[in-house]
């Protein structure tokens, strides 16, 4: 297929996806969803596990493999500018007074999904067909053990902030624990991806590559983000040039030495000065990535997501397996911690909530691992199916704990009867 041939093709591709996507968020946004829940689940329904399922030649026609590659490019362009305002939320939201615990809930949320999810991939090794040919046992289960202990940290602040939970005490707490744990995890991440080369020569390319980063961004780049911003020489209009170049140049770099461009668009956000022409530039251009280009990343993840494997009984065991221990090593461990560090049930109760969400950072993560080729299709589609669960069932259950509370302060609060 022409490049003049597929320009049509992309154009109607792109039309549909936005509208679909539009649709299932105004139902699902009836059910209190987020917005990015609808764009997960409407980017799988667009995949073989629907849409291919019963109108085989409308998919075919509406994504021909030719026009894969451009929406991955496209949908990168998403991702790295999600991934920018992502890590430029990590700063904003630094809560000091609540270091201790938001330590100790992080850990547990790390810890102990991680060791469950490689327990579970060591332990069904023989039975479930998950690796693809040529990874080893230790890296196919490091990687579940990742995936199943990130966290969707901008989604949590998007949660908090429209629920009206911001400056709450479980809200900051959780704000608080979502930020290191993500930024734990995307570094563990990087480590397993480094491992999975199998080679010594790309582990030090990555390794080196990556010590030279982050030297350049501790001694660098405040500095240059900080001329950027603030420079008076330059209009909104170039401040934003600017910005969007050097992202992308950070984006480039990290892919090239094989830490994804997602790692190096969070970076850069993380070093960006606070400021109201930081928030300018952010403000125009995530809207945009957002609304247009980000759908494209669920769309195509979605294309690459077949329910239909889970037909087949040890995977579709596996996949239960999986959800759960994801639930409880998310959930149950973080609302163990926040107890043991004295936090009263209600609040722990949410806090794990929220933490248990996967949302887009494990779609992200499992695309990477997708391309680096330490995830066949099966596995794919079973971390996908966690991703929905544990982020679809979020917004349910804060709204249960929160009429549950109410239910038992209410009497508590009823003003008592005057003695004649």
């Amino acid at each position: 297929m022409t490049p003049t041939e597929l320009a049509p093709r992309f154009f109607i591709a792109v039309a549909v996806i936005l509208l679909f996507c539009r649709v299932v968020s105004w139902i699902l946004g009836k059910a209190g969803q987020p917005p990015v829940v609808s764009e997960m689940l409407a980017g799988v329904l667009l995949g073989p596990s629907l849409l291919g399922l019963f109108f085989p030649q409308v998919q075919a026609a509406l994504f021909p493999a030719p026009l894969l590659p451009v929406l991955y490019v496209v949908g990168q362009v998403g991702l790295v500018f999600f991934m920018f305002q992502a890590g430029y939320a990590f700063k904003s939201h630094r809560v000091t007074r609540l270091a201790g615990t938001a330590g100790a809930v992080s850990l547990a949320g790390v810890t102990a999904p991680l060791l469950l999810g490689v327990l579970l991939v060591v332990v069904t090794s023989d039975a479930v067909p998950l690796r693809p040919d040529g990874v080893s046992l230790g890296v196919s289960a490091a990687f579940v053990g990742v995936a199943l202990a990130i966290t969707a940290f901008p989604m949590l602040a998007r949660i908090i902030t429209e629920r009206g939970h911001a400056g709450t005490r479980h809200g900051s707490l959780a704000l608080a624990s979502g930020a290191i744990d993500d930024l734990v995890a995307w570094i563990m991440l990087a480590v397993v991806l480094a491992f999975a080369s199998g080679e010594a020569g790309p582990a030090f390319v990555t390794a080196g590559g990556a010590v030279l980063f982050g030297l350049a961004l501790w001694f660098g780049g405040p500095r240059v983000t900080r001329l950027l911003i603030r420079s008076d020489r330059l209009d909104d209009r170039g401040r934003m040039l600017g910005v969007v170049a050097l992202l992308f140049l950070v984006a480039f770099y990290t892919d090239e030495i094989g830490l994804y461009a997602v790692f190096g668009a969070f970076a850069l956000g993380v070093v960006m000065p606070q400021h109201e022409r930081t928030d300018r530039v952010i403000s125009v251009t995530n809207p945009v990535a957002s609304a247009v280009f980000l759908p494209l990343f669920f769309t195509f993840s979605g294309l690459r997501t077949e329910f239909g494997l889970l037909g087949e009984p040890r995977v579709l065991l596996f996949a239960a397996a999986c959800v759960t221990l994801a639930i409880v090593g998310k959930f149950g461990a973080c609302w163990a911690a926040a107890r043991l560090r004295g936090e009263p049930n209600g609040v722990a109760l949410k806090v794990g909530a929220l933490m248990n969400a996967r949302g887009l950072m494990q779609l992200i993560a499992l695309n990477v691992g997708l391309e680096a080729g330490i995830v066949n299709a099966s596995l794919f589609t079973v971390l996908v199916l966690v991703a929905l669960v544990t982020t679809i069932m979020t917004t349910p259950v804060l709204t249960w704990l929160e009429r549950r509370e109410k239910r038992v302060t209410a009497p508590a609060e009823e003003p008592a009867l005057a003695v004649p």
